[in-house]
């Protein structure tokens, strides 16, 4: 096959033909080029057509490789023809001839250019993210999105066909709730003809940014993304800016270009709070994780001082504990004591109530006579304890199958959707009511 770094013309009738290999987009109209990534044999958009030379010779040089012939298509003049037949050239159809010209595709060594890194390093950067440091490990990944660049990936507008993969982001499977929705949604997708890859990001949002990248690496065709908090965090942004598809789980964004499936978290931990209420406690206080990290454990507080407001009661501010699922008696002790003590607690989620439960009645606190105990998902585990929990009930089953349909419509190309599904408290034993002169505490 001739040099191509000169100007080419060819005569010839163009052929409908598979993806031989991944090269640049060029708006010639606009003159602007359109990185994608390098390396690796993919397919191309069903929307998108791969084009060769009917007579499998460019001026007399040897055949040309990795095509196979297809459907004939006559040529249309003037039309702008993916630059994907030919690596590393740009094909436009002029009259009845073909314009190859050479372009220069976009590799890891651009992104290892613009980010001041070796090659080497910038490799490892996508290979082994957790082998790098965090602040060149951004400089890398940034200097990535900046450029359009993705090993292994080519955005869903360049696919022939898909990978029906869909990339799963949950903080942990520690909380059951988690671990529920993900099987949910694993029967969901598998009737709809995909498959799940799971990675987790333990509440880190350093760690979601590195896990995102590692899922898009294979290439999966959207994401289901449980973060740390959605409103400030710029994975998101990239995906939404690359136009690749997902869906957050249990999020309320106010970007409205965001797909998310939730339920009213702010109102959920109010309905929860008038239950208490309305039971006759009057001294109640919300248990959470560190410093309110997640956005969802934000808008579940905001709903408990809804709840006291509407009572002409004051807000407490939240008991923290160390971890989001798991409660520690020293953490709490503190606040058990005087004549200010809650009398009902009320968890940002079920297995922090759980958790807490078993640390109340390991130093001989009892639930819910002495303390009365409220959580927020509706977990099965809650109700096959002692005593059962009461609980705000999250419909994990529908949300995980409201996900992965909302996923394949963006996929199908439909514009993302929100949708906020209806909680529902459901009564459990850790809850009880209370008459402040009958208060248990004092013994």
């Amino acid at each position: 096959m001739p040099a191509l770094g000169a100007d080419r013309k060819v005569s010839g009738r163009i052929l409908r033909v598979g993806f031989p290999s991944i090269v640049p987009e060029y708006d010639y109209s606009n003159g602007i080029h359109r990185p994608n990534v390098g390396g690796g044999l993919l397919p191309m958009a069903v929307d998108q057509l791969a084009y060769r030379v009917s007579d499998t010779t460019l001026s007399g040089a040897s055949p040309l490789p990795h095509w196979d012939r297809g459907v004939s298509r006559a040529l249309t003049p003037n039309r702008h023809l993916p630059s994907t037949f030919l690596p590393h050239c740009a094909v436009t159809v002029v009259a009845n001839e073909i314009d190859l010209k050479r372009v220069t595709m976009t590799d890891l060594k651009d992104v290892a250019r613009l980010a001041g890194v070796s090659r080497a390093t910038a490799a490892r950067t996508f290979a082994s993210p957790d082998q790098v440091r965090p602040a060149t490990r951004e400089q890398v990944f940034a200097a990535a999105r900046e450029l359009g660049f993705r090993p292994n990936l080519l955005g869903r507008q360049l696919r022939l066909q898909t990978t029906n993969l869909i990339g799963v982001v949950v903080p942990n499977l520690l909380n059951p709730v988690f671990a529920e929705q993900l099987q949910a949604m694993e029967r969901a997708a598998r009737l709809r003809g995909y498959s799940l890859l799971l990675a987790t990001t333990d509440y880190s949002s350093e760690r979601e940014s590195i896990v995102v990248e590692e899922l898009l690496r294979q290439r999966v065709d959207g994401l289901v993304l449980t973060v740390t908090d959605a409103e400030s965090n710029s994975v998101l942004h990239s995906l939404s800016s690359e136009q690749t598809p997902f869906v957050l789980a249990y999020h309320q964004p106010s970007n409205p270009d965001y797909s998310a499936v939730s339920v009213d978290n702010r109102a959920g931990m109010a309905l929860a709070t008038r239950y208490l209420l309305e039971a006759g406690h009057r001294r109640i206080s919300m248990v959470a994780g560190p410093a309110l990290q997640s956005d969802r454990a934000r808008l579940r507080y905001a709903g408990y001082c809804d709840g006291m407001k509407e009572h002409g009661l004051q807000a407490r501010p939240v008991i923290e504990m160390p971890a989001h699922t798991q409660a520690e008696f020293a953490a709490i002790a503190p606040f058990l004591k005087g004549p200010d003590a809650p009398t009902a607690l009320v968890c940002s989620n079920d297995f922090l109530a759980i958790s807490l439960i078993a640390e109340l009645r390991r130093n001989a606190w009892n639930v819910p006579e002495q303390l009365s105990v409220m959580g927020f998902d509706g977990i099965a585990l809650g109700t096959q304890m002692h005593p059962t929990l009461c609980s705000v009930v999250q419909p994990i089953a529908l949300l995980a199958s409201t996900v992965i349909d909302q996923l394949l419509a963006q996929i199908a190309g439909n514009v993302p959707i929100s949708h906020c599904l209806p909680c529902h408290i459901r009564p459990g034993e850790s809850t009880q009511p209370h008459e402040e002169t009958l208060d248990a505490r004092i013994q």
